[in-house]
């Protein structure tokens, strides 16, 4: 027996359409490396597209690697995850297994508000396979509490189980906020548990629970998965034999510097002095910068002409953070805990006139203004366009 484990492959995602097109080339290069395999069947464990109704440009693509690996009598096995939940309950889930592009295994029924699920059996290989969705904010847990176990466990035969939802054992430390749910909630005695939702590449073994595996993104989805993962991927499984197989759309070169102690120039130079030598086709990017400036604000970095130089080394994407770079400019602000009237106050009088742009007196009014106009609520009856439209105007006249 041999198949594909996929999750989180977030088609559509990246706001920008470089970005955008990297994430669909790596559902492109996974699908030619599935046929390359010849895999029995693929398992994709949620979140397909980013959102329930993708675009059109980005399905069709999908639609047609589908095709392909239904031609070559591959099937594709899926959960719906948190970003391909719809309050309706319509996605572009059903309509592909519709088309029979793809099959929902998390199938079953509700009796005494007991949840029973039902197994879909491969033809080729007699492997047998359920799962569950999964649902923003864990809210899929309502499902794991009513569901009855001990039909599941009892089964005989190779058995998957499919899951969208994050284990607080396996949660890694920088993602210990995440809502999650005790490993205890999956049915005991499964041969594989396809896990998806978390952006990690993990497999565990834990007493009753075989082989629990998150095969992470198949292409990074941040700023810092992209920092760490580097790239994306899946799992191969062959015979019990787990592999990961990387998806290398764009090569990754990353820098971090600490700006402490420098000025605006010495970092611009602390940037570029590692790389006067190296060249960057098809390469993303990255540049985090952290720590306070001693003299200047980030501002005053120049960034277009450091991305300038970084693309006439032919970098296919540059991007920076640098969130946690601060100035000694704008020092940190301490008022005295009171009425949140008071402290708006404070903080507005003991901040306004630092950026030198206005009147220190006309910045307070004008802040004052404005939180007023943001804070306006929608009126009975009022749709959101004409809600929005209305917030604009008043801020406007306050700007002007």
């Amino acid at each position: 027996m041999k198949f594909a484990h996929l999750a989180d492959c977030h088609i559509g995602s990246w706001r920008d359409p470089k970005l955008r097109e990297s994430s669909t080339k790596a559902f492109v290069k996974a699908v030619e490396k599935i046929k390359e395999e010849n895999v029995d069947f693929v398992l994709l464990s949620g979140d397909l597209f980013n959102t329930s109704h993708p675009p059109v440009d980005s399905l069709r693509i999908v639609v047609a690697k589908l095709k392909e690996l239904k031609d070559s009598s591959i099937p594709v096995y899926i959960v719906a995850g948190s970003h391909d939940f719809s309050p309706s309950g319509k996605t572009m889930l059903d309509v592909l297994e519709s088309a029979g592009f793809v099959v929902n295994v998390a199938r079953g029924k509700v009796e005494e508000n007991r949840l029973y699920l039902n197994f879909t059996v491969d033809k080729k290989t007699n492997a047998k396979i359920t799962g569950m969705i999964g649902k923003k904010g864990g809210l899929e847990k309502s499902y794991y509490e009513s569901l009855v176990r001990a039909p599941l466990e009892k089964e005989a035969g190779y058995k998957i189980f499919m899951f969208h939802t994050a284990l607080t054992e396996l949660k890694p430390k920088e993602l210990e906020k995440m809502d999650s749910a005790p490993v205890s909630f999956l049915p005991k005695g499964f041969d594989y548990y396809a896990g998806g939702h978390v952006h990690i590449v993990d497999k565990k073994s834990l007493e009753g629970y075989k082989a629990i595996v998150f095969p992470g993104p198949l292409f990074p989805n941040s700023f810092s998965e992209i920092e760490k993962l580097q790239n994306g991927g899946f799992y191969i499984v062959e015979d019990d034999a787990i592999r990961y197989e990387p998806i290398v759309v764009n090569p990754v070169f990353s820098i971090n510097i600490d700006c402490s102690s420098k000025n605006p120039e010495e970092v611009e130079l602390e940037i570029m002095k590692g790389v006067k030598n190296k060249e960057f086709l098809n390469t993303i990017v990255t540049i985090r910068l952290f720590g306070q400036l001693k003299t200047g604000r980030p501002s005053d970095i120049n960034f277009k002409e450091v991305f300038r130089k970084f693309y006439g080394k032919g970098a296919f994407f540059v991007m920076k953070n640098s969130n946690k770079l601060t100035s000694r400019e704008f020092e940190e602000v301490k008022v005295d805990t009171g009425s949140v009237d008071d402290i708006e106050e404070k903080l507005i009088a003991e901040n306004s006139g630092q950026s030198g742009m206005f009147d220190p007196e006309k910045e307070r009014r004008m802040i004052k203004e404005l939180m007023h106009a943001l804070s306006a609520e929608k009126n009975e009856g009022e749709n959101s366009a004409d809600f929005e439209k209305r917030l604009r105007e008043s801020m406007n006249k306050i700007l002007e």
